[in-house]
């Protein structure tokens, strides 16, 4: 390369325990770069990332290897010696800004208290450079905000909160740890774009760690592709997403969501090319008219989430609601699930009109209408072994004896393609792949005809997702199952969802056909969120699936 390194790792070895992880891998940033780590969760791509800074959690150490920062050997520098140079030579920018930001101190506090630690004695001027600093991010009214704590911030401005403290010192290389995989794609376009402005004005080096190949062909120049704790391929981004020489990677590049190639997409059902079919029949699982909802505010007037919305779902489909966090669509389908119930408007659901369904008839209801949610480790039960999770449903509607609800368990858990030891578990036992299969199997145990899946594979990595959205496929087909699928992600919604209803503000801006709509949106907002998709302005394959 021309530009000299201003990071080389050599033959880097990590372990936790007696357990080997990250296996001798070598690679160099250059001044001025951005460089990605790419591989699915326990691919060590984050261990690499936190042992260049001595960051390991409890128990990690580095056995072997070589950093160089520029031409300064800091290997086996103390973590004393390390915290000089995190800040003003190396920057972190966590995944997760809910845990990283301490939810009792304002945030212009903790943007301050690097500048503190690195010697800036005036509170001042430490308090005019933090507000500098947020507003320099794109953070509105930086004066307002620096007094406001994190639960105040919307998760896009708690990433820009996190990314300021990361840079306030100038450093010369940023690593950003999955810093948008929890952010909405047009909210994470745009503190990607910010991240690219940074690094075109300072000259910043930048290590993005993702287990997205699309995020990765936007932004970075070169991929370091991992698993298992070693390089399985590296190379110019543009070379390696052409041509892939590891099955690994090609695995990598099927199950990126913006480019698809490897996934059956669902097969349009027969009302879909048969408009015939139509007219003979009422065929619909869900009947939403003009649904509100609002919700007091203290100290503000009543917030409408949920405006005139209107949408239907044929059974044995797929129907989707598409938008940002805030748009109102976890909303609309807690009404569905009748969580809440709706200030105005109705709902039908299998032909029964359940908008003040109380008592019985809302048991009925819940018989018929079951809800995945986007977090498993959260929704299930963590003292739990896994059998009774899946068979609490059965127990509480009164199905069965023990044994004969214990068998339907594990039949459910090999349905969707668990080991039988699997039952036997608890929660965290499990891989976030896993636990959302189990979450699944419980929402089948007393055989529902409508699933309603709110942000079921948002929280996964690609190539977990891609494997749960076959899943739920395959289910559909054999068990004529219906799907309201909610989601922030377009690309995620092509590959399942026959039907599209986005929405903004509370209200459905646009909706149709899925084809159709992907092929020709008609609203701007629309348009703004398939332009969010990472990967679609770079990858071949990617044009051919949201063209």
């Amino acid at each position: 390369m021309s530009a000299s390194p201003v990071l080389t790792a050599t033959d880097l070895t990590v372990s936790y325990g007696d357990r080997e992880v990250v296996h001798g891998i070598s690679f160099d940033i250059a001044e001025g770069e951005t460089l990605a780590l790419v591989g699915e969760s326990g691919s060590g791509k984050s261990t690499t990332a936190h042992a260049l800074l001595g960051l390991l959690p409890e128990g990690g150490r580095v056995d072997a290897g070589r950093v160089l920062l520029g031409e300064l050997d800091i290997s086996g520098w103390s973590d004393r010696a390390l915290r000089s140079i995190r800040g003003p030579e190396i920057g972190l920018v966590p995944q997760d800004p809910a845990t990283s930001l301490d939810p009792v101190r304002p945030v212009g506090v903790q943007v301050e208290e690097i500048l503190r630690l690195h010697g800036h004695r005036d509170r001042r001027s430490r308090r005019a450079r933090a507000i500098e600093l947020l507003d320099r991010v794109g953070i509105d009214d930086p004066g307002l905000r620096a007094r406001q704590y994190p639960h105040e911030l919307s998760g896009g401005m708690r990433q820009r909160v996190l990314i300021a403290t990361a840079v306030a010192l100038r450093p010369r290389l940023l690593i950003a740890d999955e810093p948008t995989s929890a952010l909405d794609a047009t909210v994470q376009r745009t503190v990607l774009d910010l991240l690219d402005e940074l690094q075109r004005e300072e000259g910043t080096s930048i290590l993005l760690v993702t287990h997205d190949l699309g995020v990765a062909a936007d932004r970075a120049a070169r991929l370091v592709v991992l698993k298992d704790g070693r390089i399985v391929e590296q190379g110019a981004s543009d070379a390696v997403l052409a041509v892939p020489r590891e099955p690994y990677t090609r695995q990598l590049l099927a199950d990126a969501p913006a480019f698809a190639t490897g996934f059956r997409r669902p097969d349009a059902p027969p009302f879909l090319r048969d408009a015939a079919a139509v007219a003979a029949e009422n065929p619909y699982a869900i009947v939403a008219e003009g649904l509100v909802k609002e919700f007091r505010v203290a100290g503000r007037e009543r917030f409408r989430a949920v405006d005139d919305v209107s949408f239907r779902v044929r059974r044995g489909t797929t129907h989707a609601l598409v938008g940002e966090s805030g748009s109102g669509k976890t909303t609309t389908a807690r009404l569905v699930t009748r969580f809440h119930r709706p200030d105005a408007g109705s709902i039908e659901v299998a032909g029964a009109d359940v908008t003040a369904a109380t008592g019985a008839p809302l048991r009925a209801m819940r018989r018929r209408i079951q809800l995945v949610y986007q977090n498993p480790f959260a929704s299930l039960d963590p003292r739990q072994h896994v059998v009774d999770i899946v068979a609490e449903p059965l127990q509480n509607f009164r199905v069965g004896g023990r044994a004969e609800r214990r068998e339907r368990a594990l039949a459910l858990l090999d349905r969707v393609a668990l080991p039988a030891d699997v039952a036997r578990r608890t929660p965290r036992e499990l891989s976030g792949g896993q636990r959302q299969r189990v979450a699944i199997a419980r929402a089948l145990a007393i055989d529902p005809e409508i699933v309603v899946l709110d942000e079921a594979v948002s929280a996964l990595d690609v190539t977990v997702q891609a494997r749960i959205l076959e899943l739920l496929t395959s289910l559909q087909a054999e068990l004529g199952l219906t799907y309201l699928f909610i989601s922030h992600d377009l690309a995620v919604v092509r590959r399942i969802s026959h039907t599209v209803s986005v929405m903004r503000r509370g209200r459905v801006v646009e909706e149709g056909r899925t084809e159709e709509l992907f092929h020709d949106p008609q609203h701007e907002y629309t348009r703004e969120l398939l332009a969010a998709v990472p990967g679609v302005g770079d990858a071949p394959q990617s044009r051919e699936v949201l063209a």
